[in-house]
């Protein structure tokens, strides 16, 4: 597994590499991925994501994660480690939602990129079907880490 963290954001409580890794790696293996992948997370500000947000969801506002899944590579050659995409996490806001919903800030990172990871790996949410399996699978994964039921309370 190759996950490459970038930090363009100046923000404190930002998990180390490891931790973020920890959390894809066991995002990943709860949903049945097995073997190699290459995954990108950068961690940007709010302008940073009020610009991507806006671009590639019309939402003008900055959000907590965005997933772009790679999807199928034409042209991979054999034996490649296959991409799962990107992820970019918006610093800013999962401090202050942390905050505002009286969580760890450490929790609420975790929730984030495993839900992030779930969306490169195929999750969604949005039928209600859809969202069961999803948030059942972050809680199992959350669980996992001693982490409690991120949806209660919201």
């Amino acid at each position: 597994m190759d996950v490459e963290v970038q930090v363009a954001s100046d923000a404190s409580d930002i998990p180390s590499d490891d931790a973020i890794r920890d959390w894809v790696l066991r995002a990943a293996a709860a949903a049945g991925m097995d073997g190699d992948f290459t995954v990108s997370i950068r961690v940007v500000d709010e302008d940073e994501m009020h610009a991507l947000n806006r671009d590639y969801r019309d939402q003008d506002q900055p959000t907590n994660v965005l997933s772009f899944p790679a999807g199928e590579i034409d042209g991979l050659p054999p034996g490649e480690t296959p991409i799962l995409g990107d992820l970019v996490v918006c610093a800013g806001v999962v401090m202050r939602e942390a905050a505002e919903q009286g969580k760890a800030v450490a929790d609420h990172w975790s929730h984030m990129v495993v839900h992030g990871t779930l969306h490169l790996l195929g999750y969604d949410h949005v039928s209600a079907p859809e969202a069961a399996a999803m948030e059942g699978l972050e809680r199992d994964i959350l669980a996992g880490l001693g982490i409690a039921d991120p949806y209660i309370g919201n």
